[in-house]
């Protein structure tokens, strides 16, 4: 929870670029309450460095037995950003959608592993497209399905 107002607190405060990030995967704490966050610095204009952890201490007893996914992970990357960051089209509009991923985990040493991964999402949008932000000038307005990929992952990752 202390985590959580944190990172509102800071995604409400105005900066004048975003070269600092903090996040947080709200669907890792459906994962038996797995507590994570990720902090990123961007290094370049397409590039940027990652660090994240993943704690997990608990267990869970039921009538179906004792169930615990323990976990106490640290791991850090870089990020290539394919699209164009500074452009002078900008869309705006709503997406909705789900996503899908699937990974794989090859184990290098009892603490070490390498992790490959990769992600889709697909949903729909409605959206309008501007040439001149500041002007108002449209391009383009519609609604469309889409699918997009979502993660392209390959991490060393230390487990402690």
């Amino acid at each position: 929870m202390i985590l959580m107002a944190v990172l509102l607190s800071i995604a409400f405060c105005s900066a004048r670029a975003q070269k600092l990030s903090v996040s947080t995967n709200a669907l890792g704490y459906a994962d038996f309450l797995t507590v994570n966050a990720e902090a990123s610095v961007a290094v370049a204009r397409h590039w940027s460095v990652n660090a994240g952890f993943m704690y997990n201490p608990w267990s869970f007893r039921g009538e179906w037995g004792e169930m615990r996914d323990s976990r106490r992970t640290a791991s850090a990357g870089t990020r290539f950003w394919f699209w164009n960051i500074r452009s002078p089209r900008t869309e705006e509009g709503d997406a909705f959608g789900a996503g899908l991923s699937a990974g794989y985990s090859l184990m290098l040493h009892r603490n070490i592993n390498l992790d490959f991964g990769l992600g889709f999402w697909s949903g729909y949008k409605k959206y309008t497209v501007y040439s001149c932000p500041t002007c108002g000038r449209i391009d383009e307005q519609g609604a469309k399905a889409f699918i997009l990929p979502n993660d392209v992952l390959v991490s060393l990752m230390f487990t402690f």
